[in-house]
């Protein structure tokens, strides 16, 4: 096992378990609990997760929002495939709101060459796009979240509210047919429905493990959406339930 999918391992152990020893991350890693110690001290310094004498815990309660640093590092290849596939979806010409989010911001960097007009909804997607030749940036206000950088507040929802869009890709924390598209920050939430109402099409992006998901906040049925792009690692009840909603589902490969 690599250092790289060493640390996401622990990580995610540490988060869905809320705790763990030294010795039971050295036999879940095949690694020695002196790599382990060091591999805890270096996720501690980044604020994944709290170290102990002995072991570690998840700075998580149950139903919080990850950091984004550390979404931003799972799934990495099945959110770039989800990347490309939408921006294959989008017509150069086109005016498109980009929401929050580790895979709108995989989005955001291939479209940095395109003939588009974009607003981005979080300030690591404006970054993204700051200096492209070819594509039309339209900052909306708002506040800034801590860390994770999305634009929220009334400001962001008025300036939503002011334009029409050709198409909006959607970010969600959980996405089911019965409970919706899902979100964990109340804010984000309603700025994810300002963008919804102001766009003609509305294109939902979710990884496979977003399907498991229920968040806090609702944002939409699934019957607001036009289509789903997700990976082909995705559950087929649920892809399933999506498609009989009426909802296109593009696997990306």
């Amino acid at each position: 096992m690599s250092s790289t999918d060493r640390l996401r391992t622990i990580t995610e152990a540490v988060r869905e378990a809320g705790e763990l020893s030294v010795a039971e991350l050295a036999v879940r890693t095949s690694a020695s609990e002196m790599t382990i110690r060091r591999d805890l001290e270096t996720l501690a310094g980044q604020g994944m997760l709290e170290r102990y004498r002995g072991g570690a815990r998840s700075l998580l309660l149950r139903g919080e929002e990850p950091p984004f640093a550390l979404r931003a590092g799972e799934s990495g290849e099945a959110k770039r495939r989800i990347a490309a596939e939408v921006a294959e979806l989008l017509a150069d010409g086109e005016s498109v709101v980009l929401d929050s989010g580790t895979t709108c911001l995989e989005v955001a960097r291939l479209l940095v060459h395109r003939r588009l007009t974009v607003m981005p909804l979080s300030l690591h997607a404006v970054n993204a796009l700051t200096g492209a030749a070819r594509l039309k940036l339209v900052l909306p206000g708002g506040e800034p979240r801590p860390g994770e950088l999305a634009l929220t507040g009334p400001l962001t929802e008025s300036s939503l509210a002011a334009l029409r869009f050709d198409t909006a890709v959607i970010g969600c924390c959980g996405l089911s047919a019965d409970d919706g598209l899902t979100a964990y920050d109340l804010a984000d939430a309603a700025v994810k429905r300002a963008a919804i109402a102001s766009s003609r099409r509305v294109i939902a992006v979710a990884d496979a493990g977003k399907f498991s998901r229920t968040a806090l906040a609702h944002v939409v049925p699934v019957t607001a959406l036009d289509a789903v792009v997700t990976e082909e690692s995705a559950p087929e009840d649920a892809t399933g339930a999506l498609t009989a909603a009426g909802v296109t589902v593009r696997m990306a490969v």
